[in-house]
């Protein structure tokens, strides 16, 4: 048994790959109503990490947020943040191309800021409250390699955010593009 450990331990560590991404995207949802404003706009800086440990199946993290701060209904500022981790499949087609599937879940965390400070004892003092929903997350994106670590990626991803009733719905769609370094044994 041990012998077969070897070799199996031996095998994995060949497939090994670990990514490292930052990009850019928006976000687009259901159009806003009277009562309800829609999540849609802003730019949202993200970053990702990914680790391929059995042939093109691995994990990865994910996180973005708002840059800048929007109104809630012309008055509350306010900044969304994601945060997900994924199962995720990436095959290589070629040498250059590698496509990328994910598929986990995460949590929305919608940060309303005050004029005063929100003190706890062990947490110390913000100057926001935050509205926190469980969400799913499906996504991918298109690697293209433009040397053997660098890639650039242009992405989509589909959040379906749980009880989001701040927000006109529940779902939340993820566009934009990433550069990213990979790490990973030659073959």
């Amino acid at each position: 048994m041990a012998f077969c450990v070897f070799f199996l331990l031996g095998s994995a560590a060949q497939a090994q790959q670990f990514d490292l991404t930052l990009g850019v995207s928006t976000v687009t949802g259901p159009a806003g109503t009277p009562s309800l404003q829609s999540i849609s706009g802003g730019a949202y800086p993200n970053f990702g990490l990914d680790f391929l440990f059995f042939k093109n199946l691995g994990v990865g993290f994910d996180a973005s947020f708002r840059a800048k701060k929007n109104l809630y209904q012309g008055f509350q500022p306010f900044r969304p943040y994601f945060y997900d981790v994924d199962a995720v499949y990436a095959p290589w087609l070629g040498k250059r191309v590698q496509p990328e599937v994910k598929a986990g879940i995460g949590a929305e965390s919608v940060h309303f800021y005050t004029a005063t400070l929100q003190c706890t004892t062990f947490g110390g003092c913000t100057d926001f409250v935050s509205s926190n929903h469980f969400m799913g997350h499906i996504g991918g994106g298109l690697r293209l390699f433009v040397t053997k670590s660098i890639f650039i990626r242009p992405e989509a991803h589909l959040y379906i955010v749980h009880n989001n009733v701040e927000f006109t719905g529940s779902r939340v769609t993820r566009f934009g593009a990433s550069i990213g370094y990979t790490f990973r044994n030659k073959e």
